[in-house]
C-alpha cells in the first residue's frame, strides 16, 4: 500500500510517499527556520504562507523523485492537529483535495502519534507495545503505546514543551533559532553542575512534568548578569540546563515503562535529537534492563514520512475521514485515541 503523506503543523512542508506504514519511497520536506530566524521564534501567519507556496512543488518533487505514478497512490495521509490552525489548514486542504483528485481515502493522522511512528521507519523490528517519551517543541508526552492505535497518555507538561525550553535558552543567549542544535553544541565542554536549574515535581502525578520555571530560571539568569555586569559561562549554563531537562525527562520514562510493564522504551519527536537526552536515555534503559529505540537525526524533527508511517496502521483501523474533517491547533493525544471515525466505511 503506497500513501502520500502532508504535514504541515509548524515550520516545516514535508510531503512523502510511504509503503506499507516502513518503507521511505521518498521524503522532501521545506524547513522555513530561515525564514523566521529573525523574529527568534515562528511568526504563524509567515508559516501559513510559506506552505502554500511550497506543498504543491514539494508533491510533484515527490512522484518525481520517487518514479511513483499518481494512479499507484492509494490513500492520503494528513497530519490535522495539533499545530499551528493556519499551517496546519493548509496541508489539510491540499491532502483533501489530492485524495479526492485521485479517488483516494483520506487517512487522518495525530501529529504526535506521527513521531512516535517514525521510528518503525528506522526500525523494522519495533512493534507495540512500548512506552513512548514523546518530546518536541510542542509537545512534551510519555505515552502507553498499548497497540499501533491504541494509546494511554501517562504523564504531559502542565505547561510549557520541553522544545519551547531549549529555544528560549537559545534566544536569550543570542544562539539563533531553532534552538535545540545551538544549545546542545553550546553545553559541550560545559560543567553541567555550575547552575542549580529547577527539576519540577508534580505532587500525586509522578509523569507530569513542569518547565516554566526552568525558562524562568534560565532568562532571569541571564538578565541578571547582563543588568549587573556578572560572569556568565554560557557553556556551563548550557550543559547545566540540558541536565535539568534530561533529569526532568529520563527517570520519568524509564520509571513509567516500569510501571506500565513493558520492556522497550522509546523516544520520538525534534527534542530526542539531543546528545544529552539520548546519552542519558541509554544509560538509564540499561542499567533498567529496556530495549530503547531512539530515532536517527533525519526523523526526529517534522517530516511527511512519519505521518505515512502512521497512517497505514490507522488505515487498517478504520480510520478514514470525509471532506469535513476540520484541523484543531489543539488535540490531546487521548482526545485523539477516542475519536470515532466513521466516513468511508
Amino acid at each position: 500500500m503506497i500513501i502520500l503523506s502532508v504535514e504541515s503543523t509548524c515550520d516545516e512542508t514535508a510531503v512523502a510517499l510511504v509503503r506499507d506504514g516502513r518503507e521511505v519511497l521518498t521524503d522532501q520536506v521545506f524547513s522555513q527556520a530561515d525564514l523566521h530566524a529573525i523574529y527568534g521564534g515562528v511568526v504563524p501567519e509567515i508559516a501559513s504562507r510559506s506552505h502554500v507556496e511550497v506543498i504543491s512543488q514539494l508533491a510533484d518533487r515527490a512522484l518525481a523523485v520517487s518514479g511513483i505514478r499518481k494512479s499507484e497512490i492509494d490513500a492520503v495521509a494528513v497530519s490535522y492537529a495539533p499545530g499551528l490552525i493556519g499551517a496546519v489548514l493548509v496541508g489539510l486542504s491540499f491532502a483533501k483535495s489530492a485524495a479526492a483528485a485521485l479517488g483516494v481515502p483520506l487517512i487522518p493522522v495525530h501529529h504526535i502519534r506521527g513521531h512516535m511512528a517514525a521510528n518503525y521507519l528506522a526500525y523494522p523490528e519495533l512493534a507495540p507495545p512500548f512506552v513512548c517519551l514523546a518530546i518536541s517543541g510542542g509537545n512534551t508526552l510519555i505515552v502507553d503505546v498499548r497497540g499501533y492505535t491504541d494509546m494511554a497518555v501517562m504523564g504531559a507538561t502542565r505547561d510549557d514543551a520541553a522544545g519551547e525550553c531549549f529555544d528560549k535558552t537559545a534566544r536569550v543567549l543570542g544562539l539563533g533559532y531553532p534552538g535545540g542544535k545551538p544549545v546542545d553544541l553550546a553545553a559541550r565542554g560545559g560543567d553541567d553542575l555550575r547552575y542549580d536549574f529547577p527539576v519540577a515535581r508534580i505532587e500525586g502525578r509522578p509523569y507530569d512534568m513542569s518547565f516554566s520555571g526552568l525558562k524562568t530560571s534560565v532568562v532571569n539568569l541571564v538578565h541578571h548578569a547582563e543588568q549587573t555586569g556578572g560572569e556568565l559561562n554560557r557553556a556551563d549554563l548550557c550543559a547545566s540546563f540540558q541536565r535539568a531537562v534530561s533529569e526532568s525527562l529520563v527517570p520519568r520514562a524509564v520509571a513509567a515503562a516500569r510501571e506500565a510493564g513493558r520492556k522497550v522504551l522509546v523516544a520520538a519527536g525534534g527534542v530526542a535529537a539531543n546528545s544529552r537526552i539520548r546519552a542519558d536515555l541509554e544509560k538509564a534503559a540499561a542499567a533498567a534492563g529496556l530495549t530503547l529505540y531512539v530515532p536517527p537525526l533525519r526523523l526526529c524533527g517534522d517530516n511527511g514520512a512519519m505521518i505515512g508511517a502512521q497512517g497505514y496502521y490507522e488505515y487498517l483501523a478504520g480510520h478514514i475521514a470525509g471532506s469535513d474533517l476540520n484541523a484543531y491547533a489543539s488535540l490531546s493525544l487521548d482526545a485523539a485515541n477516542d475519536t470515532v471515525w466513521t466516513a468511508g466505511r
